[in-house]
């Protein structure tokens, strides 16, 4: 039961700062979970991001019932899916309830203008995190950029590729890639 409620906690505390959407909570999720609690590694948390970002939903509530299942199946799963929820839930709630009669302060404008800022280099920050461990070779690095092109170019082609598409793609080249690597080694011995 203190494991249900730590995750709970936990999670309501994340989803409470998290703004700007899954990969500008990338380093709150790993300073609490990899960092301080050593529930994940940083590896794992880059390969919950990966499923997380082509399953449906929100990346970082996927990550975070990911992360709940990994520590108490699925009562875990839903103690920290629900501690997720609910900060959101209360904030949307709270702003919806005040929001139209402020939205056109200057103020207001502002405050929002500089949490875009904020959120814009939180997503920096966890896209160098992500490239210095995923990143790791020349095979890497031509998927990287046979991918970072498809997908900024994908606007300008008749058929947009999805992103789960691109993630299931990369997931099956790399596979191949690891069995032509393991039967390269496996004829020189």
């Amino acid at each position: 039961m203190n494991n249900l409620l730590e995750l709970y906690l936990t999670f309501a505390r994340i989803g409470c700062v998290t703004f700007g959407g899954g990969y500008a909570m990338l380093p709150i999720l790993e300073r609490e979970l990899v960092d301080k609690r050593h529930w994940t590694t940083m590896e794992d948390l880059r390969d919950y991001f990966s499923i997380g970002q082509c399953t449906p939903g929100i990346i970082a509530l996927n990550v975070s019932t990911f992360i709940g299942e990994k520590r108490g199946k699925i009562p875990g799963a839903l103690a920290a899916t629900c501690g997720f929820l609910t900060g959101p839930i209360v904030i949307i709630l709270i702003i919806a309830a005040f929001l139209t009669n402020f939205a056109d302060l200057a103020v207001v404008q502002h405050a929002f203008a500089g949490i875009r800022v904020c959120v814009c280099v939180l997503i920096v920050q966890a896209v160098l995190r992500l490239w210095k461990g995923s990143v790791v070779d020349g095979f890497s690095l031509a998927l990287y950029i046979l991918i970072f092109i498809l997908n900024a170019v994908g606007g300008m082609l008749p058929l947009k590729i999805p992103a789960a598409v691109l993630v299931l793609l990369s997931g099956a080249t790399g596979i191949l890639a690891s069995l032509r690597r393991a039967k390269r080694g496996g004829d020189s011995q």
